[in-house]
């Protein structure tokens, strides 16, 4: 989808809860694995802030937390400003990339379908960059598309995707160009690449946490 097209975007909510498994219950495993270690007046880090899903989930779920939200569209976080509404005095929200995050340290971050959209040299940077904004010990937690890359695996994993995803009355053309978008634009890894590349930028205790067909969802440490 375009992230800066308002119709896309007035749409964002409805479509990702219809394609993401599990969404919501994503965003409460996600607020009980940083409880876990994060204060009760926790400072937390949101990269991907736009919409507001998860910054609404974490911010009810504990009243005493603040966030810094941070992502690179404007229209994006103006629908998270409008789901937040009064939890919002609690969310500074920022325009941005990792970039443009404060430098904190931070008690705890979150990466929510968003790492999927970064190449892997610029996936590994980001999450430099949030270990680097994190105290020792803080957990981040991420996830996002990641299956098999390539071959015939990587094939039926998005036809599965395609299967979950797309709404009554698709037709077989719009699944397949659906399937040839995702492998033309996503650069997706496997999960033993991601799981690489959080050990690489320096997280430690690596667990998966969420698995729903095409995502995969894991928490890590800052050493």
């Amino acid at each position: 989808m375009s992230f800066t097209d308002p119709a896309q975007v007035a749409d964002y909510i409805q479509r990702t809860e219809r394609i993401v498994p599990g969404l919501h219950d994503l965003h409460k495993m996600a607020a009980l694995l940083l409880a876990e270690r994060a204060p009760s007046a926790a400072e937390v880090l949101v990269l991907g802030a736009g919409g507001g899903l998860e910054l609404k989930a974490l911010a009810e779920r504990q009243p005493h937390w603040r966030f810094t939200g941070v992502d690179p569209s404007m229209q994006m976080l103006d629908l998270a400003r409008t789901l937040l509404g009064p939890l919002g005095e609690r969310v500074m929200l920022h325009e941005g990339y990792i970039d443009s995050a404060a430098e904190g340290p931070f008690d705890a971050a979150t990466c929510l379908l968003t790492l999927h959209f970064l190449a892997k040299d610029e996936r590994l940077r980001t999450l430099r960059e949030l270990h680097r904004r994190l105290k020792p010990g803080a957990p981040l937690v991420v996830a996002h598309h990641s299956f098999p890359n390539q071959g015939p695996e990587q094939d039926l994993w998005l036809m599965r995707n395609a299967a979950f995803a797309s709404p009554a009355g698709t037709t077989p053309e719009q699944t397949a160009n659906n399937i040839a978008a995702m492998k033309a634009h996503l650069p997706v890894l496997a999960p033993e690449q991601d799981v690489a590349l959080l050990r690489e930028a320096g997280f430690v205790d690596v667990q998966l946490f969420y698995c729903a067909l095409t995502f995969k969802g894991w928490v890590a440490y800052r050493a």
